[in-house]
């Protein structure tokens, strides 16, 4: 059985560098006490994902105890930020590219190719040899939109991004704090790589006069279109899939304008004491059981071979994906994650 843990770290970017110390040290997860077959791993895939990821990983290899630390990309990089100069993880398990991109270049990561590589679709690895990041699976952008919600109130189904700026969404839409979630930056970046900066902040905008919550989790706006909380959310299009075969009353929009997409990657943190466990875990993660175990819970993986179709997943989902610039996305991350907040944040759910 996976001895494991998942814990929550949404307090950890207000004053991180105070409480690294103390929550490492109430945690049992300082690297530095680190022994061999035992591994901290960080992620910011969902909880009921890294479940079934974590439990495969321990039924292949029972002999290396694994401890999971968990939560939303914007926190999870806080995080890791802070705790650059003094690592606390081994291995960083489905981040963002686009905030590994950054990492890379503060030398985070411990060059390192993993068996297997060679069977991914070259998008997903990175250049370098041996490489400091591997690609493994992925998402994109869509629209999850209630059907008997929208009926009750008369709104109209969105075929655009554009669409959602009509005055008569205004209270009815969620998307997810690009701050805090990875899909909310997919967004923010997906909008200015198709329509430039000026276009893209004027749009965002007038999407915000209509946007009732920002919220901290990339799936949870669908999930609260699913339940009817509100009529539209700007998720991503697998989750959508998944809760309409449930019986949830949504219809999965890919907008005409495009949609952008991001990759989830693995790494080896710098620093780390259980390199060989680490590289072990690496491995394991670009294998065909884990593959399939991705291709079960995304729509987009690194082993071609591996993707399947489902149930209720819009078709267009591949041609309407951009041609996503991932290094200009790293670099601007910092600046246009700044001006949204500055510019949006009120309407930004509280942390728990």
């Amino acid at each position: 059985m996976i001895d494991s843990v998942v814990r929550t770290l949404s307090g950890w970017a207000a004053g991180a560098p105070k409480r690294i110390a103390a929550v490492a040290v109430s945690l049992g997860l300082a690297a530095s006490v680190s022994h061999a077959g035992e591994l901290t791993i960080y992620s910011t895939t969902d909880a009921d994902n890294l479940k079934v990821i974590g439990e495969a990983f321990s039924k292949a290899h029972p002999d290396i105890k694994v401890s999971w630390v968990r939560d939303s990309t914007g926190i999870m990089h806080a995080r890791l930020m802070a705790e650059k100069d003094n690592p606390r993880s081994d291995v960083l398990f489905a981040m963002a590219a686009t905030s590994m991109l950054g990492m890379d270049e503060l030398g985070m990561f411990v060059p390192y190719t993993p068996k297997g590589v060679d069977a991914l679709d070259d998008r997903y690895r990175d250049r370098n040899d041996p490489a400091h990041w591997t690609g493994i699976y992925g998402w994109a952008g869509a629209i999850c939109f209630n059907t008997i919600e929208a009926e009750k109130h008369g709104l109209p189904k969105p075929s655009k991004w554009s669409d959602l700026t009509d005055p008569v969404y205004k209270g009815h839409v969620t998307m997810p704090n690009p701050a805090s979630s990875g899909t909310g930056f997919l967004d923010v970046s997906s909008w200015i790589q198709i329509w430039g900066e000026e276009k893209a902040w004027e749009y965002m905008d007038k999407l915000h006069e209509n946007v009732a919550l920002y919220t901290h989790s990339g799936s949870k706006p669908c999930k609260q279109a699913a339940s009817g909380e509100y009529t539209v959310g700007i998720s991503w299009p697998f989750r959508g899939a998944k809760l309409k075969s449930k019986g949830a009353p949504i219809d999965i929009v890919i907008p005409e304008e495009g949609i952008g997409w991001e990759m989830q990657a693995v790494a080896i943190m710098t620093g780390t004491k259980n390199l060989e466990d680490a590289r072990t875990f690496i491995d394991w993660t670009v294998t065909a059981p884990a593959m399939e175990i991705y291709a079960s819970r995304y729509s987009v993986v690194a082993m071609p071979v591996m993707i399947k179709k489902w149930d209720h997943f819009p078709p267009e989902v591949q041609d309407r994906m951009i041609n996503n610039d991932f290094v200009w996305a790293a670099n601007n991350k910092d600046r246009l994650v700044a001006e949204w907040r500055k510019r949006y944040d009120g309407k930004t759910e509280p942390k728990k």
